[in-house]
């Protein structure tokens, strides 16, 4: 079940969700509308592996905007750090977003619960396209979770995105076993 916008007003209160800038007109029927941030990232190497750290350059965008192309993986982030302690929360595209051609993931859109941090996005685009830092990027969608939680994800030992940052993480795969 998605939670309506009442319910996340009241997870809000409750504390069970933190969105932080918050701003009630961000707020939609059933979603809440995250914002790009200050910061991008690009691997420094065109050919990435699994197994191996993939170093990123940041860089800011520009207040006039910054073009992105297709061929290249961005890494951009929310401009809304979240903390989630009772939900799972969905990150996804808006479609005025998706109708420019902009895709905001490639696989990474649940978070878990206990998931606090800003998102990092796995940003690719059909064709050339200007963006803004602090533009509507994409949409938190909240699911109810059925049964006990026995680790969130902000107490797992081994979670490799627990970091706070503003800036876009790179892959932490190569932390994995395999």
């Amino acid at each position: 079940m998605i939670l309506s916008d009442t319910r996340i007003l009241e997870e809000i209160e409750k504390g069970t969700i933190i969105i932080e800038p918050f701003d009630r007109n961000s707020l939609g029927t059933n979603s809440y509308d995250v914002h790009l941030g200050k910061y991008l990232a690009t691997y420094k190497s065109r050919i990435l592996d699994a197994k191996q750290h993939n170093e990123i350059e940041h860089f800011e965008i520009p207040k006039d905007g910054y073009i992105l192309h297709p061929g290249t993986l961005y890494l951009g982030v929310t401009l809304e750090y979240t903390e989630t302690h009772a939900h799972v929360p969905f990150l996804e595209g808006k479609s005025s977003t998706g109708r420019l051609g902009i895709d905001i993931h490639a696989t990474a859109g649940k978070g878990d619960v206990g998931f606090c941090n800003t998102w990092t996005l796995e940003i690719s685009v059909a064709q050339p396209v200007k963006i803004y830092a602090g533009m509507p990027i994409g949409q938190l969608i909240y699911f109810l979770v059925e049964g006990e939680i026995k680790t969130f994800y902000n107490t797992k030992g081994n979670a490799k995105y627990s970091n706070k940052t503003t800036r876009p993480v790179e892959s932490m795969m190569w932390k994995n076993i395999f």
